[in-house]
């Protein structure tokens, strides 16, 4: 069967999906929105109105500048433009502010910071090929990702509703993605440091990345059998790689360091007093093990084995953000949940080292909103086999529906069930269900991988 590239940049659909999606953000302008705006209002005049000397120690507020420094010069130009809709909303002192110039100001910001998110997935659609052409566009697996990432639902309640910026975050990672599978490995090297730079949460996809890159970059050649040919280690290419990496981490942080302010700053990024789950609990290993100490202290309440007055207030179950003590299994502290995260990492890790081509679940102090990093970059994976499209049905369905919690006001309880109609009307159509298995471009001269699931 001849391998056809399906025809992304012939055709006007995909600039037509870009500009529906966007426009439908800004029928959210004036939606409900989370503290979070907030947030990103008083970084907004942290930035702008402070020297940078105080960016990490300025508590006037009690949403402290808590990102990288990368982030915070993001901000600090998105805090250019906002001067002109409203000088106010850049004042540290106004708490709360919100005039209709600052929600239109910060709402059209997300709209257009998506620009990365939307270029990000068209480079996404370029890398897919398909066995035989589809005379219908709606069975193009390009067409189908687009709709997936574009249209994802979780990334449109958060960022448009709840209010924040992931779709700018998760165009910088899907590029690295791009970049890699049309083997430009240091340049994908580069915007994921970028995205590194700009949010730590990805912290805990860089031991993947690292060890996929020693594997398929450092090391240039297999022997016959696929296994690996130890002397082919390049040391300039590995020099390379540290150096794009250190190069980007050195602009976003060393303004600080100069400054003698790094324990300040990482004080700030890794603020353990938080508690091990945030105030509504993501869906990790840990929210199990809270369900699990609760029951336990209850039944030990009824069996006459635990004194009430002797137990922990039910602080875990509180809706604060703060530090806890379990009742009856032993509390969890930062390093224990580091090792175990790094544990939960292992096979995985050895996975991608002998076939470079899968920890959130132990994390401290996760997000409900992390999922979304585990949801967009599988929807690659979903259009190239059945199996990897049901793993993704399953986790998209159980990721999006434990963000539901997000919607909480009449106004936009409905829009659930509108916007994940979109997407899952597709995904009945999808050529997955019905045809021949796609894959993914390969750059003429690289080295073949080991193994279809790259990603």
């Amino acid at each position: 069967v001849a391998v056809m590239a399906a025809p992304v940049e012939s055709s006007g659909w995909f600039p037509a999906l870009a500009i529906a999606v966007s426009l439908l953000k800004c029928l959210f302008i004036n939606a409900y929105h989370s503290t979070d705006f907030e947030v990103h209002r008083n970084w907004l005049a942290i930035t702008h109105s402070l020297p940078i000397s105080r960016w990490y120690y300025e508590n006037t507020s009690e949403w402290t500048l808590d990102y990288p420094p990368l982030f915070a010069w993001f901000e600090y130009g998105l805090s250019q433009a906002a001067v002109h809709f409203d000088r106010v909303m850049l004042v540290v002192e106004n708490l709360n502010y919100a005039s209709p110039a600052t929600i239109l100001f910060q709402r059209l910001s997300v709209v257009f910071a998506d620009l990365v998110f939307i270029y990000a997935v068209k480079e996404c659609c370029t890398t897919v090929r398909e066995e035989k052409a589809a005379k219908d566009l709606l069975r193009h697996p390009c067409f189908v990702l687009a709709v997936l990432l574009l249209w994802n639902f979780g990334l449109f309640i958060v960022d448009h509703i709840h209010f924040q910026y992931n779709g700018f975050l998760f165009g910088f990672l899907l590029l690295s993605v791009a970049r890699h599978l049309q083997a430009r490995h240091l340049e994908g090297a580069l915007w994921f440091s970028i995205v590194l730079n700009l949010k730590h949460i990805n912290l805990y996809v860089a031991p993947a990345y690292g060890i996929y890159l020693l594997r398929c970059f450092c090391f240039t050649q297999d022997n016959t059998d696929g296994s690996l040919r130890w002397r082919s280690f390049s040391p300039v290419r590995l020099l390379s790689l540290g150096a794009v990496v250190l190069s980007v981490t050195a602009a976003s942080f060393g303004p600080f360091v100069a400054m003698g302010q790094l324990p300040q700053v990482l004080s700030r990024l890794f603020p353990f007093k938080r508690g091990l789950c945030h105030a509504y609990w993501a869906p990790n290993f840990w929210a199990l093990y809270n369900v699990l100490d609760k029951a336990l202290s209850m039944l030990g309440v009824r069996l006459g084995l635990l004194d009430v007055a002797g137990l922990p207030k039910a602080s875990m179950t509180g809706g604060l953000v703060q530090e806890f003590q379990h009742a009856v299994l032993p509390s969890v502290s930062p390093p224990t949940a580091l090792l175990c995260t790094l544990l939960a990492m292992l096979p995985a890790l050895w996975c991608v080292w002998r076939r470079p081509c899968g920890g959130r679940g132990f994390l401290w102090h996760v997000h409900e909103k992390a999922v979304l990093l585990a949801v967009l970059p599988l929807s690659i994976l979903a259009v190239e086999s059945r199996r990897d499209a049901g793993i993704f049905l399953m986790l998209a369905t159980t990721g999006h529906y434990s963000l539901f919690p997000l919607l909480f006001t009449p106004a936009v309880e409905r829009v659930p069930c509108f916007i994940l109609w979109k997407p899952s009307t597709f995904w009945a159509w999808s050529p997955w269900r019905s045809s021949a298995r796609s894959s993914f471009l390969c750059h003429r001269g690289s080295r073949p991988c080991p193994s279809s699931h790259c990603w």
